[in-house]
């Protein structure tokens, strides 16, 4: 019996709604898991959960040390962000608007990040580091995560900066604006949704990054993932679960500002 037009299209869509939601289902069931076991009212990660409870929150947030980690992480991140982002702009300025020799072979080299394991890209900053003293500190981590998170942000401007139309910035040195005010209070704003969801890429690639970060690390200063990783070695303490729990959230709730900047600024982004 053959199939009409319609019946093959309704097969079709029935087949491809069903692909995408056990994919779907597929991803989510480990954050589901993970969030479900941080309520667990077991001592250790056993799933399904005997009963429910809030008390390894209460214990996480009662904690100096997944407080102090925490507050490492946050820390770490909001500066690898802010210069990320200045070193991005310039960066992809110069990709985009620069006449230079050599300029696909530029952007190749600040793309190589996202190319390169991460654990060769750790172990020569950490030795790097240790050559000049400074494992274990604020520095290393920041730089180390900039190195990763530099992609991200400089594509997310370069993608802006190709959207938008130079010639708005060209009438407005023409009506007797310098260059500089002219990129400033023209050509900024109108790619600062590029700059935002590059600062936001920036700040998730350095939240939850783990091996450059365990690399850095120190005794006196460690970030949330290098705190969850330690502690696993040694205990399976439903308390990871809340750690791996509020990561997620940190992480889904820069996503929605990243997608509601994205729809706001179509355009641009």
């Amino acid at each position: 019996m053959l199939l009409t037009p319609n019946a093959m299209s309704r097969r079709l869509r029935v087949g491809l709604y069903l692909t995408t939601g056990s994919i779907g289902v597929f991803l989510l069931l480990p954050i589901v898991f993970i969030v479900l076991l941080s309520f667990g009212s077991s001592q250790w990660l056993v799933f399904p959960p005997p009963g429910w409870t809030t008390k390894w929150y209460l214990q996480f947030f009662a904690n100096p040390e997944w407080m102090a980690a925490a507050w490492s992480s946050l820390k770490v991140a909001a500066l690898t962000t802010v210069f990320a982002v200045l070193l991005g702009l310039p960066t992809a300025f110069a990709l985009v608007r620069g006449k230079f020799p050599g300029r696909e072979l530029l952007y190749a080299v600040f793309t190589l990040p996202m190319i390169v394991p991460l654990v060769i890209i750790a172990v020569a900053v950490y030795a790097l580091f240790l050559k000049l003293g400074y494992t274990g500190t604020l520095f290393s981590f920041v730089v180390s995560h900039v190195i990763v998170a530099l992609p991200f942000t400089i594509i997310s401007i370069i993608n802006s900066l190709k959207l938008f139309d130079q010639s708005i910035e060209d009438a407005a040195v023409i009506c007797g604006a310098s260059r500089l005010q002219a990129i400033f209070k023209v050509t900024f704003p109108a790619i600062r949704p590029g700059m935002v969801a590059g600062g936001l890429f920036a700040f998730l690639v350095s939240w939850d990054e783990v091996v450059l970060s365990v690399m850095m690390a120190s005794p006196t200063l460690q970030t949330l993932p290098v705190k969850m990783w330690t502690t696993l070695r040694q205990d399976l303490t439903p308390v990871i679960a809340v750690a791996s729990t509020l990561l997620i959230a940190l992480s889904v709730l820069v996503m929605v500002v990243a997608e509601i900047v994205r729809r706001r600024n179509p355009a641009n982004v």
